[in-house]
C-alpha cells in the first residue's frame, strides 16, 4: 500500500506533475492566470510570463489549458519543448499541431507555409469568430529564429484584433531574449514576473495540497514549525516545498510519527546535506515570517 493510503489520503498529495488540480493558485499566480486569460479575450496578441526555475510555470500553464478546453470558441495548442532548427520545421509543426489545410507537395516551401497558416488565422479568427492560441512553455528555449517566427505571425491581424494570441512561459533568461530584439518587446502586451512564496502561502500551498488529496482529518500533519523549516530550507519555491513534503511524509510513516514536527525536517536536511544532495546555501536562508 502506498504511503499516503496509509495517511488517509485519496491520492498521492505532493505529487511533482503539473496536476491543475493541485495547482495552489498564490496571489501572483492568479495575477498572472487572469491577466493572461483578460489579454486572450482581447485578443491582444502577446503575454509573457517570467520566473525562475520551480516556481510554477509549467503548471500555470496546465491551469490555463484547462481553463481554454471549458470554452467553446478557443482552438488551442501548447508547446513543451520548443527547440526547432529551422523557420520551415516550426511552422510545419504549428501546421499540423493546428490542423491547417495545406496545399498538396511534397516539400512546401517557407512563403507557402505562412500563407497557409494566415489563411487558417483569418478563417478561423475572422469567419469562425474563434480565438487561435499558442501557448509556450519553457520558452527561454526558443532560439532567435523562432521568435522572428513568432514575431511574423504575430503581424497578421484585422483593423481590431490580433489573429494569433501568443503567451510565452519561461525562465528568467528569455528575458533577455526578448529584450535583444525590439520590434518583439514592443509588441508584449501583458508582461509579469513570478516569484517564490512567502511564508503564509508556504503554509496555505500545503494545506491545500493534503485537503485535494482527500485528507478529511482535523489533524494538522504539518506543525507550524515544520512549515518555518519548510519554508527556510525551500525558500519559497514550490516545486522545492512539493518535493520535501513528499519527502518528509516518507519519513513520517517509516519514524511512525503522527506528524512532522520540526526535528523530522532538520535531522532530513541534514541527511541530505550530508550526502550532497540538498543545497547548502539553503540552510543560512534567514526566515522572514
Amino acid at each position: 500500500m502506498s504511503y499516503f493510503k496509509v495517511l488517509g489520503f485519496e491520492k498521492e498529495p505532493f505529487s511533482t506533475s503539473p496536476d491543475p488540480e493541485f495547482f495552489y493558485l498564490s496571489k501572483e499566480h492568479e495575477i498572472a492566470l487572469t491577466n493572461a486569460l483578460i489579454e486572450l479575450r482581447l485578443k491582444r496578441g502577446l503575454s509573457v510570463i517570467l520566473g525562475d526555475v520551480g516556481t510554477g510555470k509549467t503548471t500555470l500553464s496546465r491551469k490555463l489549458v484547462q481553463e481554454l478546453k471549458e470554452r467553446e470558441d478557443f482552438i488551442f495548442h501548447i508547446i513543451l519543448n520548443p527547440s526547432f532548427e529551422n523557420e520551415s520545421l516550426f511552422l510545419a509543426y504549428l501546421a499540423r499541431n493546428f490542423e491547417v489545410p495545406l496545399p498538396v507537395s511534397s516539400s512546401l516551401n517557407v512563403l507557402e507555409l505562412r500563407e497557409s497558416i494566415e489563411r487558417f488565422l483569418f478563417q478561423k479568427g475572422v469567419t469562425e469568430g474563434r480565438t487561435v492560441t499558442l501557448i509556450v512553455d519553457e520558452a527561454q528555449k526558443l532560439n532567435e529564429m523562432s521568435l522572428e517566427c513568432l514575431r511574423l505571425l504575430l503581424n497578421y491581424e484585422t483593423n481590431k484584433f490580433k489573429l494569433l494570441q501568443l503567451v510565452l512561459l519561461g525562465q528568467v533568461e528569455l528575458h533577455s531574449k526578448i529584450m535583444g530584439i525590439p520590434n518583439f518587446f514592443d509588441r508584449i502586451s501583458f508582461k509579469y514576473s513570478l516569484n517564490p512564496l512567502d511564508y503564509k502561502e508556504t503554509k496555505e500551498l500545503i494545506e491545500f495540497r493534503i485537503r485535494q488529496a482527500g485528507f478529511k482529518s482535523r489533524t494538522h500533519l504539518f506543525l507550524d514549525e515544520a512549515v518555518k523549516e519548510i519554508y527556510q530550507h525551500s525558500r519559497g519555491y514550490p516545486r522545492q516545498i512539493t518535493m520535501l513534503c513528499h519527502r518528509l511524509l516518507k519519513q513520517m510513516v517509516i519514524k511512525k510519527k503522527f506528524v512532522v514536527d520540526k526535528y523530522i525536517v532538520q535531522e532530513m536536511v541534514r541527511d541530505e546535506v550530508r550526502e550532497g544532495w540538498f543545497p547548502k546555501e539553503s540552510l543560512l536562508q534567514k526566515s522572514n515570517y
